[in-house]
């Protein structure tokens, strides 16, 4: 199977180095200068899991000549658009997309362009980021990538596609419901992400100072009840276990929003937080801090520099 990956960031970057050092035929899609950086360093990823450096096989977008199987998306929901210019030379009759983006509103951008037919579900679970020379760092134990046909259905695509994800360096599931798999991850990484850019710091530090438990919990609570009001209930085990999460003293856990924000940079708040508020306004949910949330991140938005 050729499986192209979009991007060689913080996701794309991890699993498809992963997916290299175990013999897969990967390509990267990459713009020019992380492309140059690649050829000169190689791909290194540190991880808990143990360190590594591949050499991968790269790709400028002008350069696609031929469609592929599997392309893997991770990049951020605001770089969509201009992705799927990137990749859609790369899709053909039989390709199957599989995103890792946060959220649902991708899956229908995905479908209008490629077709229904040519979208998975997918998520993963991973907390990583890229320095400034390039390397990947995996931050946390947990990488994980979860699968499936969106109608549920067990088909040889998806079996083929599981096979090539399996025994490559982290944990793969092909799952019987990817769709309310996707809800499970969207409740906590909105809750995450509200938490701590509105509170501006991490688990712990939130914690650790008066209400900081009770706004962490209320947030989620808000978080639960528009996923519930939208037909995917979270379930008890995922909710309890989300909850600890979520208010772990001493925790020095952040939502990737947050650490973009902290370096002046776009944040996914539109697909993260805004998308579900308005699916909870749909039902009548009430969410004021959810609201609060995405309200400070729009003011921090407009301050950006336009480029």
């Amino acid at each position: 199977m050729r499986t192209l990956i979009i991007g060689a960031g913080a996701v794309g970057g991890y699993f498809g180095a992963r997916l290299t050092a175990a013999g897969r035929d990967v390509t990267f899609l990459v713009r020019e200068r992380r492309k140059a950086q690649l050829e000169q360093t190689g791909l290194n990823v540190t991880s808990p899991h143990g360190n590594f450096s591949v050499k991968p096989k790269l790709l400028l977008t002008g350069e696609i000549s031929e469609h592929f199987d599997l392309i893997i998306l991770s990049t951020k929901a605001y770089q969509l658009t201009a992705a799927m210019d990137d990749f859609a030379a790369a899709v053909g009759p039989q390709t199957a997309i599989l995103p890792l983006l946060n959220g649902m509103a991708h899956l229908d951008l995905l479908a209008n362009r490629f077709g229904e037919q040519a979208v998975l579900g997918g998520s993963t679970r991973i907390v990583a980021d890229v320095d400034a020379d390039g390397t990947v760092h995996s931050l946390e134990p947990l990488h994980d990538v979860v699968f499936g046909e969106r109608d549920k259905a067990v088909t040889p695509r998806i079996q083929a596609i599981a096979t090539e994800l399996a025994n490559a360096g982290f944990d793969d599931k092909l799952s019987p419901d990817i769709i309310a798999f996707m809800w499970q991850k969207w409740v906590f990484l909105a809750a995450l992400g509200a938490i701590t850019t509105m509170l501006r710091g991490s688990i712990g530090e939130i914690q650790s100072v008066p209400y900081g438990e009770e706004t962490q919990r209320a947030i989620l609570d808000e978080c639960a009840n528009i996923a519930r009001a939208n037909g995917y209930p979270t379930p008890r085990d995922f909710l309890s276990a989300i909850t600890k999460r979520l208010t772990l003293p001493g925790s020095v856990l952040t939502a990737s929003m947050y650490r973009d924000m902290m370096r002046n940079g776009q944040v996914e708040a539109d697909h993260i937080l805004g998308d579900l508020l308005s699916r909870g306004r749909n039902h009548a949910v009430d969410t004021p801090l959810l609201q609060a949330a995405y309200v400070q991140l729009g003011v921090y938005q407009r301050k950006l520099p336009q480029s």
